[in-house]
């Protein structure tokens, strides 16, 4: 018999902390997190300090808690997996702190994982990922088209160049005064309105797969300022539904010409963005008239969570990857391939 392989994943990169136990890379036994959405909501937007502060709280609560969810103790484990970057500094080095910590008292292998690729293999934990593939990565930090050939493997062909679509959403939810967080509250009031403010697409060059959303976002600014100096009444549904509908077609026009170009097996979405509805109907509806296969996370598994870092992980230790115990927090750390 195959024996199974048991990965803690641990991530606190920004307000969620999460510790989740993954079975083979692919089976969740257990997912615990600890949100800080209404400390922070009365922010506006997460506050480093306060993000940390809360992270100490909670990080020895909730991997205790996923062991006991997963019925497992440290020996049924394989190896540690937690967030190495991108993030917020202070987040993650608690996070990473605790890893080592357990690592080291378990004499477990500690791997660190980016937190993108964690969001690419969220996919994984929901079918099977074939190769090659094309991976849309949206949110609040990263809008990027990544190609991969094979597990590990990460061909960056777009990226943006100012504003990523999910700090867009964040902005114009401000500019429409709407609650922290504010990408879900566009998407909702966008999907209120059947028709939207004729907003502008930016395209970039003819054979560019890059994103930019920053004149977007001016363009809903300036709207929004034009029409209070005139006196008029401003339907915040039309703005919200015109704005999602411009991200939503340069996001979707993109990923199905690079599909294409790149004859790939399968598109998968990732990122908290990937949570959108107007986006994940857009691009359920272009691929499936291209017969490309198209598959997106849960939202659950959208969000930030830990099982997307187990998953990740698991496919590093299967290569191995190890770190040791001088690994940093890095919050800007790039993607790269591990094969």
């Amino acid at each position: 018999m195959k024996k199974d392989h048991y990965i803690l994943g641990i991530e606190t990169s920004c307000d969620e902390t999460a510790a989740s136990i993954v079975k083979n890379g692919t089976e969740i036994i257990s997912s615990i997190v600890s949100s800080q959405i209404q400390q922070q909501k009365k922010f506006g937007g997460v506050v480093p300090e306060i993000a940390s502060r809360l992270h100490v709280e909670q990080i020895t609560l909730v991997i205790q808690e996923a062991l006991n969810e997963a019925k497992l103790v440290p020996s049924d484990l394989v190896a540690v997996t937690v967030t190495e970057g991108p993030g917020l500094v202070g987040a993650l080095l608690i996070g990473i702190n605790a890893a080592k910590a357990f690592a080291f008292a378990n004499q477990l292998p500690l791997i660190g994982v980016h937190h993108i690729a964690g969001h690419v293999y969220a996919n994984q934990l929901i079918h099977e990922m074939e190769f090659p593939l094309l991976a849309l990565i949206v949110s609040g930090g990263h809008t990027e088209l990544v190609v991969m050939k094979s597990h590990g493997s990460f061909e960056l062909i777009g990226e943006t160049r100012d504003d990523a679509a999910g700090e867009a959403y964040d902005k114009v939810a401000r500019v429409l005064g709407l609650p922290y967080p504010g990408g879900p509250q566009v998407d909702q009031l966008a999907l209120m309105s059947d028709e939207g403010i004729d907003f502008p697409r930016a395209w970039l060059e003819k054979d560019s797969y890059d994103f930019s959303f920053s004149g977007l976002k001016s363009a809903v600014i300036n709207y929004k300022h034009n029409m209070e100096q005139k006196g008029g009444k401003i339907n915040h549904a039309h703005v919200a539904a015109g704005f999602q509908q411009s991200v939503v077609e340069v996001l979707t026009v993109k990923t199905v010409k690079a599909a294409r170009e790149y004859d790939v097996k399968q598109v998968i979405a990732a990122g908290g963005v990937a949570a959108n509805q107007g986006l994940r109907k857009s691009l359920t509806a272009a691929l499936e008239k291209e017969g490309i296969p198209f598959y997106v996370p849960p939202i659950s598994l959208c969000t930030d969570n830990a099982a997307m870092i187990a998953a990740a992980g698991y496919e590093m230790w299967k290569s191995g990857v190890r770190n040791d115990s001088s690994m940093n927090g890095r919050p800007g750390m790039p993607l790269k391939s591990w094969n």
